[in-house]
């Protein structure tokens, strides 16, 4: 009998024993999956967008939500610009054409990534997010501007945003303060959303120089 609650003890202590290996891996495994890629702060600053082209770029506007078929994307428009050669243009119709009634997009990494795939990047050192917006006429409302908010398996360990905002005819730079944010592993660098209640006949707005700053 002795023996038998010896073996059995083995046993027992063996499947602990192995237990705590795999549970200890897994949390390794999970914690490297959710600090994103180191990156290089130049002069201060970690762009989502610079120019078109540009090596700079560091996060896509794959994330199309909502009413995605009233958005058209211009990533090299031209006309003025708030630095460089180009700007982003948006162009929101409000037509409602997947019934969502709002529509938004999200900058990822990788393209397309809404938390099942690796990627992402480790912000940690950047105090703000900030970007320069003007309407094409004023007045264009935007619920949110923010960053992070990917769940899934590889989710953004944070998030942070501001809203809403009118613009204006004008540049204007904005900032989305990032203190106490946790930045380790962000894969949607930037974001923003509107809907058909704020702009009713539809929108036209600009986004330019949108960057992490230390």
């Amino acid at each position: 009998m002795k023996r038998i609650f010896w073996v059995i003890s083995v046993f027992a202590l063996a499947g602990i024993f192995v237990f705590n290996i795999l549970t200890n891996v897994k949390a390794e495994e999970n914690t490297d999956e959710l600090v994103g890629r180191k990156v290089e702060f130049v002069e201060g600053s970690f762009f989502v967008y610079n120019d078109n082209p540009s090596r700079d770029n560091h996060y896509i506007p794959s994330g199309w939500m909502g009413d995605y078929g009233d958005i058209k994307l211009t990533q090299n428009e031209k006309n003025n610009p708030h630095s460089g050669k180009t700007c982003i243009k948006f162009e929101y119709t409000a037509k409602g054409k997947q019934g969502a009634g709002w529509c938004g997009v999200s900058w990822q990494n990788p393209a397309n990534n809404w938390g099942e795939k690796k990627g992402g990047f480790d912000l940690r050192g950047a105090k703000k997010l900030t970007f320069w917006a003007r309407g094409e006429k004023g007045d264009e409302r935007i619920m949110e501007f923010k960053m992070g908010g990917i769940g899934g398996t590889y989710y953004d360990t944070d998030s942070a945003g501001i809203g809403p905002i009118d613009l204006t005819a004008e540049w204007q730079q904005y900032t989305i303060e990032l203190t106490d944010i946790d930045l380790s592993h962000i894969s949607g660098g930037f974001v923003w959303a509107t809907n058909a209640d704020s702009n009713p006949e539809g929108c036209i707005f600009y986004l330019d120089d949108i960057k992490y700053e230390m």
